[in-house]
């Protein structure tokens, strides 16, 4: 329980002690700690294992660049891998383990593949596992995939909830840096509406890991002034502990906020994570710098840090990684490092500096030109080897090494929309360039600005000027004076002639790696990356890409920008599935959507089927019924005798209106519409763009700006999508303007020679839907039970005399039992989706399983409804050869030539006599039911040439189950040929 590498001071709170556990030992540390920086003060530095060789790893960064201490975190269901104890708040009754070892993090079996490395160099998967070829699954698939992987999942269900919600911003602030917050001071002063996101549990960035005064108060004394003024904004929604992970289109970007991350457990009815949907007019990016670390020999020790880590370590979170630090660094803010660590008691036996003119620091010698060129230490560094300027060598014991090569602007999102970044001389790094983001401004160290003064001046000046852009007067904050030194540095990536030199910490990258891959001629970045796999791991290569492309260009004797760099993509940290899932989980994972009448059908006893997203009812079951198909004949007769109601809510509906919506229609549809008398329904076809039909309905002209189209249940998104593509994309001058109204009416089948009859007990009086003045395919609105408002529509897809009416959802319970009680003189009988579909077979309508994607108008007998007078989408690509070919596939129906016989779907069809093999095939079978009416199976199949093969038999084949039936072709339309009940 002792902290023995805790210092002085610090941003922690000593009062609130906090017990946690690591791999099952009892730890102590304070409120405020991260656990890295916990662990670090218990003296623990071996955290973690490397993913290939499995080498001992420790702590490097103090962010969410860390590359090697990743752990599992809590256990059970809310078990979650690869969490970077860089970013971890500790709190009480912590569970941590280490991970990608075995048994145990300090004996670790499968450390052996470092005895290895030789053969496991870069590109040696691409090599080792192509021959003998018989080997693959059997042996090298098991062992990749057992090897694959970082952290463990129990396999447990989440607890916790997850939640998804939008904002909206005039300006997003993105880091609570210098720059930031200087950004939010000025917007939120001018009244804009601000957000302020920072990744980190508290505002301030740099700020809170350094000790330089900002005019008479502490950096860290400005930053809590700057918060609660923040804090005390209507205007500004300040937000920690929220990553924006991607940059998207439109300004919109991605931000995962972590609510109870810090917490046990989320308190009841909260959730665990949030992911946001931020819409902002002006980004603003602040995201500050990365620091890149040197390659030398066995610089990967647990132990070896960077020494801006290192900084933070002591002076945010008071704890050194080991009483006695090496700082190693080619720059004048790694002395800053040393000189705060010495303040703080810590001792530096020295300052390595590969600068000749490196200045000199009291209380510590700086050994000005020369290398650190080897590390000791099994588990945790214990001494540094230096070359000296003369070419002298020798040892220095030590626990820690701090390390900085400089530092990278940290440019994720810049690149999310392929800005490509250019090199900036003078930080001798990339900086963002051009192609960012549209309405996207990127200032401080993000941009290359390394002193505090340029980015808290430039916070505030872009503030400004992307306020003015929005026509918001604002004036930059009054800002404290910092400093403004340049940057002072000497290139240095590597140590030459070392062995095995680290570039990648996590996917154990070496420099020799890198020269392996210009030797087998991989010299593209791209290329690079993918050979040896360089920052392909969790941290995306945020310290280890700088290093690489160092060595490539040293080796193709260019310059860094001419070798060029990757950029980055989304998500800038991972993000958790449960985020991207928020509630759609469980039950929720697929919503279900009930039908007006559900409840009415649930006291019915109605059997449902999913159909898509909505619940439906298959059938009726009554007393006595022993087999769903009694029900479903049952449901089928009497609604041919007498009436049956039918809920059909779950068709598409699309209110279209405007001026131009007749003529919008008839783009949109194959069929003529732009001559549709009002108070008049048309069936129409819509085809894709290469001529395939991919969905039919009907549109009602209920006035000459109004139209109600209708769609099928599957492509009710599908069809509203297209069409409104059509209006926004394709004909955007057009007066017209849509909205889904599918959700907006219930709306019901009524079907039979008696529906006249029930409706004209529900009807209104004033209202006249007799034949004469109601035919078919007639529309009107009406109103129904004494001045509910409603729309009558008489169209027929069972064959009978049938209307379809709706009303406003609300009312879709209370008119279902209204027209029960007006249809019990009728005998009428309720009808699910099973009678629904044995009807429409019998009529021979089409529906989805005729529309598969495949089929034309021709295909469907519908040819002719492809007008040759207009144009629409897909009329063009529909009379193509290929889809007007004599033989082409004709919707028939089909008869078993033994009555008793099951005519089974997607059967196959094959001539009565010869070859029975898919060289032979002369069809298939779409749709099939067993008809009451005519007390035979029946089907829908597409045969070739089928029109004009009416009454030939074809023998039905399924393989798979053995079946052989002898069919005969015969009209699709089994029922009524004629439409004589229809227009009755």
């Amino acid at each position: 329980m002792s902290q023995i590498n805790r210092l002085t001071g610090g941003q922690i709170n000593r009062a609130a002690p906090v017990t946690f556990t690591f791999d099952g030992k009892n730890y102590q540390g304070f409120e405020g700690d991260t656990l890295a920086s916990a662990l670090l003060a218990n003296g623990v530095r071996l955290m973690g294992r490397s993913f290939k060789y499995h080498r001992p790893r420790g702590v490097l960064t103090a962010g969410s660049e860390e590359p090697n201490a990743l752990v599992e975190l809590r256990s059970g269901g809310r078990q979650e891998p690869n969490t970077r104890a860089t970013v971890a708040e500790i709190y009480d009754g912590l569970e941590a383990n280490s991970q990608n070892r075995w048994p145990s993090l300090e004996r670790d079996f499968m450390a052996i593949n470092d005895r290895f490395s030789t053969f496991l160099s870069a590109g040696f998967y691409y090599k080792t596992f192509m021959w003998p070829k018989a080997f693959w699954e059997k042996l090298y698939e098991p062992i990749i995939r057992r090897a694959a992987g970082l952290g463990s999942l129990t396999g447990e269900a989440d607890p916790d909830a997850y939640d998804k919600g939008f904002l909206h911003c005039d300006l997003l602030v993105i880091g609570a840096g210098p720059a930031g917050l200087a950004a939010a001071l000025t917007a939120g002063r001018a009244g804009a509406q601000v957000i302020l996101a920072d990744e980190d549990f508290q505002l301030g960035g740099r700020l809170l890991a350094e000790t330089q005064p900002l005019l008479d108060m502490t950096a860290v004394d400005w930053v809590g002034q700057a918060t609660a003024e923040l804090a005390n904004m209507g205007n500004v929604r300040v937000m920690p502990r929220t990553t924006i992970f991607g940059a998207y289109d439109h300004g919109v970007y991605g931000a995962v906020e972590r609510n109870a991350d810090h917490l046990i457990a989320p308190a009841a009815g909260k959730p665990r994570q949030t992911l946001w949907r931020i819409y902002s007019k002006r980004a603003l990016v602040a995201t500050g710098a990365i620091e890149r670390p040197i390659a030398f020999e066995n610089n990967d020790r647990p132990g070896v840090m960077l020494a801006g880590a290192t900084r933070a370590y002591a002076n945010r979170w008071a704890t050194t990684p080991a009483q006695s630090v090496v700082v190693f660094g080619n720059n004048d803010n790694a002395h800053q490092t040393a000189r705060d660590l010495m303040a703080k008691g810590v001792d530096v036996p020295a300052v390595v500096d590969i600068r000749p003119d490196a200045p000199a620091i009291e209380g510590t010698e700086v050994l000005a030109g020369a290398q650190i060129i080897n590390t000791k230490g099994r588990l945790g560094l214990t001494s540094v080897t230096v070359r000296l300027a003369n070419g002298q060598t020798h040892e220095i014991k030590c626990g820690a090494l701090a390390m900085s090569g400089g530092w990278n602007p940290n440019l994720g999102l810049t690149c999310h929309q392929r800005g490509r970044p250019v090199w900036n001389e003078d930080i001798h790094a990339f900086a963002p360039g051009q192609g960012l983001p549209v309405g996207q401004i990127v200032v401080g160290a993000a941009m290359g600005e390394m002193s505090t003064h340029a980015a808290l001046s430039g916070g505030a000046a872009k503030a400004v000027e992307a306020l003015a852009d929005l026509g918001i007067n604002a004036k930059a904050a009054d800002l404290p004076k910092a400093e403004d030194a340049p940057v002072t540095m000497t290139p240095f990536w590597h140590v030459q002639g070392a062995k095995r030199a680290w570039l990648d910490f996590q996917n154990d990258v070496t420099v020799k790696d890198v020269k392996l891959a210009h030797q087998e001629n991989f010299t593209s970045v791209e290329h690079l990356k993918r050979y040896t796999t360089l920052g392909m791991a969790t941290d995306q290569g945020k310290t280890s890409n700088m290093g690489a492309l160092a060595v490539m260009a040293e080796l193709t004797g260019k310059s860094i920008p001419e070798t060029g760099t990757t950029i980055f993509r989304p998500p800038y940290t991972p993000v958790a599935m449960g985020a991207l899932a928020g509630r759609a989980v469980g039950k929720d994972f697929h919503p279900t959507r009930l039908t007006p009448s559900h409840k009415w059908a649930e006291e019915q006893g109605a059997e449902f089927v999913e159909v898509g997203n909505w619940l439906r009812t298959q059938w009726f079951p009554k007393a006595g019924e022993t087999h769903w198909r009694q029900s479903v004949d049952r449901e089928v007769l009497q609604t041919r005798k007498s009436v049956g109601i039918c809920d059909v809510t779950t068709l598409g509906k699309i209110d279209v209106q405007g001026a131009d919506a007749a003529e919008f229609l008839n783009k949109i549809y194959a069929n003529g519409f732009a001559k549709l008398p009002v108070g008049k329904v048309r069936y129409g076809l819509m085809l894709r763009e290469d001529g395939v039909a991919y969905d039919d309905g009907t549109a009602a002209r209920l006035a000459e700006d109004h139209f109600v189209v209708t769609t099928t249940t599957a492509n009710a998104v599908g069809v509203y999508r297209n069409m409104e593509f059509a209006r926004q994309c394709l004909w955007p001058d057009l007066d017209v303007q849509l909205i889904s109204t599918t959700e907006a009416w219930a709306q019901y089948a009524v079907a039979g020679p008696n529906a006249r009859k029930l409706l004209q007990k529900i009807v209104d009086p004033e209202f006249d839907i007799s034949n004469e003045a109601f035919p078919f395919m007639a529309c009107g609105e009406i109103t129904v039970c004494g001045g509910c408002r409603a729309r009558l529509f008489r169209i027929s897809f069972s064959g009978e005399l049938a209307y379809e009416i709706a009303v406003p959802t609300r009312y879709g319970d209370a008119l279902m039992r209204e027209m029960m009680v007006a249809g019990e003189e009728f005998d009428v009988v309720p009808y699910g989706t099973e009678a629904l579909g044995v009807m429409r077979i019998e009529k021979g309508h089409a529906a989805g399983n005729e529309l598969n994607g495949t089929t034309t108008a021709l295909n469907l007998g519908l040819g002719r409804m492809v007008s040759t007078k207009k144009d629409c989408i897909g009329n063009v690509l529909s009379r193509r050869d290929g889809m007007t070919s004599e033989d082409a596939l004709n919707l028939v129906g089909l008869r078993p030539v033994n009555a008793a016989k099951t005519v089974p779907a997607g059967g196959h069809l094959m001539n009565a006599t010869g070859p029975v093999d898919a060289a032979h095939d002369q069809g298939y079978v779409t749709s099939a039911a067993y008809s009451p009416i005519l007390e035979s199976s029946i089907g829908l199949a597409f045969v070739k040439g089928g029109f004009d093969r009416v009454g030939e038999q074809l023998k039905l084949v399924n393989p798979l189950e053995g079946q052989e039936v002898m069919v005969e072709i015969v009209s699709p339309h089994f029922v009524d040929p004629e439409g004589e009940k229809l227009r009755a």
